[in-house]
């Protein structure tokens, strides 16, 4: 059992969990050390086995895939807490692990705080791989103020819960940035106008990917610009903040 000391002491058991960042879109993003880890690992955690294998077969990496997921909008099966403890109960008996998302880096929106947790409260030593990440390369281009941001996710579907949501971001002096689906987008636009008013705000979709697209300009901008067309792919939103006097 091997210890760690930095002002607390850890005592560390068994295998390690690693959280693998994979690529949003473009499959060169891929590091050469996640390459690595998932080629080492015992197992491979992932939300989606099919999504999973088809990144595995690219990079010919040949691993045990278990599934770890929970639906973002439903309170309906998921299998979160039953395949955390087979996880747990593995890492304990010395396997290694990677944990990975569909897209991008675990946790961020994504499954897996639970997973963390319950390693850290078996003495289970918890590694990074770091990687792409639709809400940093979004950000990093879109010309709006990087000093200060705050990451909002995917908003509540509950009428009063999203209304008190866009209320606080509506007063935040910080850069705002939500991720949405493409079939909610003019909704939340019209959301934002009527709330936040005419914001200047940056639309990045499919980031990466072969069509990749950024509109900017203000929220009435890509209202009208957007206004009967099919938007399609993975959506990030960038607020600016509201300038206060």
């Amino acid at each position: 059992m091997a210890r760690y000391q930095c002002n607390v002491t850890y005592y560390m058991s068994g295998g390690i969990l690693y959280l693998v960042a994979t690529p949003i879109g473009n499959l060169e993003d891929m590091t050469l050390r996640a390459i690595r880890i998932l080629k080492e690992v015992d197992i491979i955690a992932c939300e989606d086995t099919r999504i999973t294998t088809n990144l595995l077969n690219h990079y010919q990496i040949k691993k045990p895939l278990v599934s770890y997921f929970e639906p973002r909008w439903t309170s309906g099966r998921h299998n979160k807490n039953q395949r955390g403890k087979y996880i747990v109960e593995n890492l304990l008996n010395g396997k290694n692990v990677a944990l990975v998302s569909n897209a991008g880096t675990p946790l961020i929106s994504d499954p897996g705080y639970e997973l963390v947790n319950l390693c850290i409260l078996n003495n289970i030593y918890v590694k990074a791989i770091p990687g792409a990440c639709a809400l940093n390369s979004a950000l990093s281009i879109s010309g709006l103020p990087t000093d200060r941001f705050i990451f909002e996710g995917f908003l509540p579907r509950k009428p009063s819960k999203r209304k008190k949501r866009l209320q606080n971001i509506a007063e935040d002096e910080r850069t705002v940035i939500i991720y949405e689906s493409p079939y909610r987008l003019h909704k939340l636009l019209l959301e934002l106008r009527e709330i936040c008013n005419n914001r200047q705000i940056v639309v990045a979709r499919e980031m990466t990917k072969f069509y990749e697209e950024i509109k900017r300009g203000s929220v009435e901008d890509i209202i009208k610009d957007i206004s009967g067309k099919r938007i399609k792919g993975e959506i990030t939103l960038i607020i600016k903040g509201v300038v206060k006097k």
